[in-house]
């Protein structure tokens, strides 16, 4: 017996089958491969069609709460004859307060850059109401405190809050 012909003859067999089992390997490989993308592909589009209504809805609460806590729909709608300045920036720093944090589970589904913005116009408006506090005399009436607001808000060309709005939607029109 020749060991060297049987060393090649074992090598005939061995190396084709080799090569057709890496060759199988590959193959496989590359299918397993392209139906995980695929399933990756189908989850996320799913989630998409899941994510996108909330997503939405995040972004028309968040508009609600800015058209709420804008200078001109807060003041007309709690601002009562006959109380004081001090009354009406109470109860406007509680009502902004509460309308903020009846809202802030929604950064979750907005972005980072637009909760941003509505951080931007609650502290703006927060500081606009604590400057005309201090600078109207005591005693002063809610309708000094009120016209006030409306003289400081004025003399910007758009407030934090119209700039969130814009921003908002603007982000918004990137989705469809």
């Amino acid at each position: 017996m020749d060991y060297g012909s049987l060393l090649k003859d074992l090598l005939i067999i061995t190396l084709p089958a080799g090569a057709v089992l890496y060759g199988m390997f590959l193959v496989v490989k590359s299918f397993i491969g392209r139906e995980m993308n695929q399933s990756l592909l189908e989850l996320k589009s799913k989630n998409s069609e899941i994510a996108l209504p909330i997503r939405l809805q995040a972004y028309e609460r968040m508009a609600i709460f800015l058209e709420r806590t804008s200078v001109n729909n807060l003041i007309p709608r709690l601002t009562e004859s006959g109380q004081s300045a001090t009354d009406l920036h109470e109860i406007l720093l509680f009502t902004i307060r509460e309308e903020f944090n009846h809202n802030v589970a929604q950064q979750i589904y907005i972005s980072q850059p637009a909760w941003e913005y509505i951080k931007s116009a609650v502290e703006e408006l927060i500081s606009i109401i604590n400057q005309t506090n201090r600078e109207l005399p005591e005693g002063a009436t809610a309708f000094d405190f009120s016209r006030h607001i409306f003289e400081i808000q004025g003399q910007t060309e758009i407030s934090q809050n119209e700039a969130a709005l814009q921003f908002m939607k603007e982000e918004i029109q990137q989705f469809f």
